[in-house]
């Protein structure tokens, strides 16, 4: 096995080789987001807004369980971009078995912990409908009960986009969309499975993406290549995903539990409010993709620099990524407010629902672009191998902030309108953290005392 001689993230021209690893990364979100938002869809159209605030209200306590191990996860990715970059195959090949190790074991656990917690979880969040409450718990068991495959999926895509492939998982995206809007329609639509045909869809649509990620990562004959009987964790390797990744997952947790404690809110203001947030979010969940596209290259373009000893291009890249990261939010953010009521009726044609739909967009809206920089600045940082400061920061900016005004504020001013500004605020606090942290704090120079991977003789 080997690797390839020449690697455009560490050489190549820096907008361009942004771009071509983003659009992969774009188009393949924009894929999932698309599914995410056809459950949204034919659950709303065809089985009624007590299942779509069913759906809809699980999404937070998911994203709690489930993003903190991808977040742990994502220190691997970090760690086999700096090994690619430093042109190091035997760490590299460690990295990768390392980390489907930690995807097998984490997916196993997140199973169980999920099925079991479902119903008392969602009662806490004041899922008070029964009908509602019952959709919910459907949804979430049976993808807990199928989680691993969406486990090892991610997994697997942030090992290929560590070495710098991001078009492979845009393929996988595709088929497993594809799969599951058929699945969707022939559960829900044809056998009126209601709820139970959508999770079933999701399931069985990961788990296609889990099998194509693993045949790619088998049959390659490059170093990362994956041989299942070298799964296993090896533990210096284990330490280093862990320092980095660990962070990234409290970060999430802390981030979700924040909105679950704003999910909880929402539904204190009854149903019509519950299926307007949860409408309200798949619409904004086109803006994520793009912030989220330009977090994920930024982080992988840092990485292969930093193992590659480029610094200067490190910095070059953050300041590239930032000015096409802000324009493109901009667009997207004036789009998403001037046509947010014929977008959010593409979900409901309830009008109280779609007024408050209506209400959060708009206030979200000119608010987008402060996370441009939040996720800017922080992928490079993390690329580097500095994790802890960022996930400080949004711990700060973000949860804390925001717990602050939904207990504290909130209360003095019980409106839809209050709730939304929670977004923006909360935004603008963390943003403004981390152009002093970005800019004032020397981290580089830390990150460059720390352990970079030598290159392979």
């Amino acid at each position: 096995m080997s690797m390839n001689k020449t690697n455009g993230i560490t050489e190549g021209v820096i907008w361009k080789q942004l771009l071509i690893f983003f659009f992969p990364i774009l188009l393949g979100t924009f894929f999932q987001q698309m599914y995410n938002t056809v459950d949204t869809v034919i659950v709303g159209r065809f089985v009624g807004k007590e299942a779509l605030a069913g759906v809809g209200t699980t999404g937070t306590l998911i994203n709690l369980l489930f993003g903190f191990f991808i977040g742990l996860a994502s220190g691997a990715t970090v760690i086999i971009s700096q090994f690619y970059g430093a042109r190091n195959e035997k760490d590299l090949s460690r990295a990768v078995h390392t980390a489907l190790a930690l995807s097998l074991t984490g997916g196993l656990v997140l199973s169980v912990v999920g099925f079991l917690i479902a119903r008392p979880a969602l009662k806490l969040l004041q899922v008070a409908e029964k009908a509602v409450l019952d959709n919910a718990v459907t949804y979430m068991r049976i993808f807990f009960a199928g989680i691993l495959a969406s486990v090892i999926y991610n997994v697997g895509t942030g090992i290929l986009r560590g070495i710098g492939d991001s078009r492979f998982p845009l393929y996988v995206l595709i088929v497993s969309c594809v799969a599951n809007i058929l699945l969707d329609l022939l559960f829900v639509v044809v056998f009126r499975m209601e709820v139970v045909g959508v999770a079933l869809a999701t399931v069985l649509s990961q788990l296609i993406s889990a099998v194509l990620v693993m045949l790619r990562l088998m049959r390659t004959r490059e170093a990362y290549q994956v041989r299942l009987r070298e799964i296993r964790f090896h533990k210096g390797f284990l330490k280093k995903i862990v320092r980095i990744g660990l962070p990234s997952g409290l970060q999430s947790v802390l981030y979700s539990i924040s909105n679950l404690v704003l999910q909880g809110a929402v539904n204190s203001f009854g149903t019509d409010a519950t299926a307007a947030y949860a409408a309200a979010g798949r619409i904004d969940g086109f803006i994520w993709m793009v912030l989220g596209a330009f977090g994920i290259s930024i982080t992988t373009f840092s990485g292969q620099n930093f193992g590659a000893r480029k610094f200067d291009r490190v910095k070059r890249g953050n300041t590239v990524c930032l000015m096409m990261c802000a324009s493109a939010i901009l667009a997207l953010s004036a789009v998403l407010f001037f046509f947010a009521r014929p977008l959010v009726r593409l979900f409901t044609e309830d009008g109280a629902v779609t007024d408050i739909a209506v209400t959060f967009l708009r206030i979200w809206a000119p608010a987008y672009i402060c996370f441009a920089f939040i996720e800017t600045l922080a992928g490079t940082v993390r690329g580097a191998g500095e994790a802890l400061q960022p996930t400080l920061i949004t711990l700060l900016g973000v949860c804390v902030a925001r717990l602050i005004w939904i207990f504290v504020v909130l209360p003095f001013f019980p409106e839809i309108r209050t709730l939304a500004l929670c977004y923006p605020v909360t935004w603008f606090i963390t943003m403004t953290a981390f152009l002093i942290y970005y800019y004032r704090m020397r981290w580089l120079k830390r990150c460059t005392r720390g352990m970079i991977p030598e290159k392979s003789t």
